[in-house]
């Protein structure tokens, strides 16, 4: 069965610093119309920073939607549509944590919330660290902690770990190290 829908019209209702809101007509595979709104977004990408001694770099800041304070792992937003995502994360890696590694591993993509918004979040792992100076920007404000591996698999699987993007980067970390695959 044919699943694909295609967009007959775009019409933009917000253009934002970070995100852009429009909305669409499209056409679905019966032949009828639907409205689709869409949130646009440059993505992101995330890095589970490991040291020598199976700890993973954390940085724990305030978020405003949930208005709570999060666990994560280091991550950021893409500069624009087109910035590639490795030098991206090895920033956002300097920018929190003042950490440089020495290897990295894609772990995938993931698309956190594929019902309205075309972000895409690339994982990566990241081996060899060494540690300098964060370069926070202005508006950013975290902490740093250092979780050991199995520790931070049993926040995740506890539910104490609630952000996606760090559940998922945790757990293929994890089983590609069990694996042998990243050493």
């Amino acid at each position: 069965m044919n699943l694909k829908e295609k967009q007959l019209t775009k019409e933009y209702i917000y253009k934002g610093k970070i995100i852009n809101l429009r909305r669409d007509t499209a056409l679905l595979p019966n032949g009828e119309k639907a409205l689709r709104e869409v949130v646009e977004h440059p993505g992101g990408v995330c890095v589970a920073a490991i040291t020598g001694n199976k700890e993973i770099l954390f940085v724990k800041q305030f978020r405003y939607p949930y208005f709570e304070e999060i666990l994560e792992i280091p991550a950021g937003k893409r500069d624009s549509f087109d910035e590639d995502p490795l030098e991206c994360g090895k920033r956002e890696l300097k920018e929190e944590t003042g950490a440089t590694a020495e290897n990295f591993t894609f772990l995938g993509k993931l698309y956190p919330t594929p019902g309205y918004i075309d972000e895409v979040i690339y994982m990566y792992a990241a081996t060899g660290l060494s540690f300098g100076e964060q370069k926070l920007d202005e508006d950013e404000f975290l902490s740093v902690y250092k979780i050991p591996l199995e520790r931070a698999v049993n926040m995740v699987l506890s539910g104490e770990i609630v952000d996606a993007k760090t559940q998922t980067a945790i757990l293929k970390l994890n089983m590609l190290l069990e694996k042998g695959i990243i050493k």
